[in-house]
């Protein structure tokens, strides 16, 4: 009975290990606690990248997102989709003689974040566009001016500095690091390559991290269940966030970073949180978006539409306008898509006798992008969609084209 017993226990330790990868070293996530006065939160670093390395997440961040009410991270980022483009470069989009574009590599075009062999958002980007799509409350510790103004407080040689501080080698070995979830020594790096001025690190790092502190004492007194992600330089050393919390009394520890083989229910929700569906009532649109788009309304009353894949560097657009009965669609196509010379928009009509107009446009400042425009009873939509070469010369524009249409 015994020898039953005893094989049954290393069978069930065999089957936990197969199950899991366990590392006990990684310290990027942390449980708060408050005396039993507040709901337990957490805190997690992260990195400002997409690539996928980053993205392979422990079990508790799942359930972590998935049980809080509200995400918190430095800033909102999706405000930025406003004016962000973060693509490098602009794609070099070639055309055959029948006017049909092609490209002569296949070569993944970078951006701020990465490149298009990464994760669609970087990794705070991602948390916002869950915590939206999941409908959860969003809070961000740092407004979009705050950042600004901090960035424009630096002189152009310091800038240059930061800039070159974080060049590709340096990013690689900051991915590396983040990877091992070593908090103390992603701080020692960070300080390194900023300690040509000592000034920066206090500026970018230590005087944020008191402000930020203080906006989540103040959130999570409100008896708020918080996931904050911010960056991981931000948790380590004397002046960081886990110091500062814990002199303000809140309980801090590590959770141990697990990762299951096999799926379970809070993991697939959040990874299920992939579409976010806007209705425009007045016109009949409705529209897919990978998240939420930033809405605009313009002076002439017509609507912009904005989603971005910071990560990758695609855009998606859609202008909702009213109908000018002076025009014929085919004059409304003519100004909304201006065509390469050698590559003509065409008229399509489909199955349920719908009329639309499709094809490439060249424009500045976005370069050659995919233009479809779709009539409803009073108004007209201008869909746009742009990115880098490998999204351009493959069917995703398409795809976004089909998941949008008039009631």
């Amino acid at each position: 009975m015994k020898r039953l017993a005893l094989i049954l226990v290393f069978y069930f330790v065999g089957f936990i290990s197969n199950a899991q990868i366990i590392d006990a070293n990684k310290e990027l996530l942390w449980e708060i606690s408050f005396n039993g006065k507040c709901p337990k939160s957490y805190l997690f670093g992260t990195i400002h990248s997409n690539d996928k390395r980053v993205f392979s997440l422990s079990d508790s961040v799942y359930l972590a997102l998935n049980n809080v009410k509200t995400v918190a991270l430095e800033t909102n980022i999706f405000e930025l989709f406003e004016s962000l483009d973060t693509r490098r470069s602009i794609p070099n989009t070639l055309y055959d003689k029948n006017g049909r574009p092609y490209t002569g590599t296949n070569d993944a075009s970078t951006t701020f974040y990465g490149d298009e062999n990464g994760m669609p958002q970087f990794l705070d980007a991602y948390f916002e566009e869950y915590c939206l799509n999941a409908g959860k409350d969003f809070f961000a510790l740092e407004s979009i001016k705050d950042q600004i103004e901090l960035t424009s407080d630096f002189p152009v040689s310091q800038k240059q500095m930061i800039n070159s501080a974080f060049m590709s080698f340096a990013q690689e070995k900051l991915i590396e690091l983040y990877s091992k979830g070593d908090l103390d020594a992603l701080d020692r790096f960070i300080r390194a390559n900023l300690s040509v001025d000592k000034t920066v690190y206090d500026k970018l790092i230590v005087k944020r991290n008191y402000k930020m502190a203080s906006r989540l004492d103040s959130l999570m007194k409100e008896k708020v269940s918080l996931f904050c992600a911010v960056g991981a330089g931000h948790l380590a050393g004397s002046d960081g966030l886990i110091r500062l919390l814990r002199s303000k009394g809140y309980r801090l520890r590590p959770v141990l970073w697990t990762i299951s083989e096999y799926p379970f229910e809070a993991k697939s929700f959040v990874k299920s949180q992939k579409e976010f569906i806007y209705v425009h009532e007045p016109s009949g649109l409705v529209a897919k978006f990978p998240g939420k788009p930033f809405e605009k309304l313009n002076e002439d009353k017509s609507i912009t539409l904005k989603y971005r894949d910071l990560g990758q560097g695609n855009t998606y657009q859609i202008d909702i306008l009213p109908i000018d009965n002076n025009l014929t669609f085919e004059e409304v196509a003519a100004i909304y898509i201006a065509s390469p010379l050698n590559s003509p928009y065409r008229k399509k009509i489909l199955d349920d006798g719908t009329e639309i107009y499709e094809g490439l446009s060249d424009t500045y400042p976005e370069g050659i992008n995919w233009v479809q425009i779709q009539f409803g009873i009073n108004y007209f939509a201008v869909i746009k969609t742009y990115g880098g070469n490998k999204f351009m010369h493959s069917n995703r524009p398409q795809n976004f084209f089909n998941q949008v249409w008039f009631e």
